[in-house]
């Protein structure tokens, strides 16, 4: 019964959304649809197609445990993946403009020191499992592994010994993000979470 009144939320916040006159003829935007398009019938009658994300049902209550896990995981971790995207962004476009390898390396060095002060505390506070998420999550939005990313800016010797750190922490900086297979989950969670379904 609970399925059901939330299915029927999610319709009615769908539905309040938009509205024929935002969006004549065009694609819109509407709050846990994957999609959303207006047309015209041949009547001349305006028709808003909709395509709804897909609802999890869960079968036992330990499926159910472990998305909501996950869910935590998101909120807490998908922010800081987006922050490491834009700044690897913001990384390479000061790189480009140094001409000499020295320079180009203490500054990659300066930023390592100064993530390390900014970030240490928040990676304490984070568990085994929301560590796994985030590092599948920055090969998300930066489209390289964690791994990858120190080997570029810092060196194959630095990537190596954190990769033997988080070994022995239980985790992995090669971790690579698979949407269509073992990370389908994670990606419509991710997929709620940016359409503000998870408040």
């Amino acid at each position: 019964m609970q399925r059901i009144i939330t299915i029927l939320l999610l319709v009615a916040i769908m539905f309040s959304a938009t509205s024929p006159a935002e969006a004549q003829g065009r694609k819109q935007r509407v709050r846990g649809a994957s999609s959303a398009r207006w047309t015209t019938d041949k009547n001349g009658e305006e028709m808003l197609h909709i395509t709804i994300q897909t609802i999890p049902a869960f079968q036992r209550k330990r499926d159910f445990k472990n998305y909501q896990r996950m869910v935590r995981a998101v909120k807490k971790v998908y922010p800081l993946a987006l922050e490491a995207a834009k700044r690897m962004e913001n990384l390479d476009e000061e790189l480009a403009a140094m001409d000499r390898r020295k320079d180009r390396k203490e500054y990659t060095k300066n930023l390592e020191d100064a993530l390390k002060e900014e970030i240490t505390p928040m990676l304490w506070k984070m568990t085994r499992y929301e560590g796994k998420i985030l590092l599948k999550l920055i090969d998300r939005e930066t489209k390289h592994t964690a791994f990858a990313i120190i080997k570029d800016f810092r060196s194959g010797f630095t990537a190596g010994f954190y990769q033997m750190l988080a070994k022995m922490f239980g985790n992995n900086l090669k971790l690579e993000y698979d949407p269509k297979g073992e990370d389908e989950v994670l990606e419509q969670i991710v997929l709620y979470y940016k359409a503000g379904l998870l408040d």
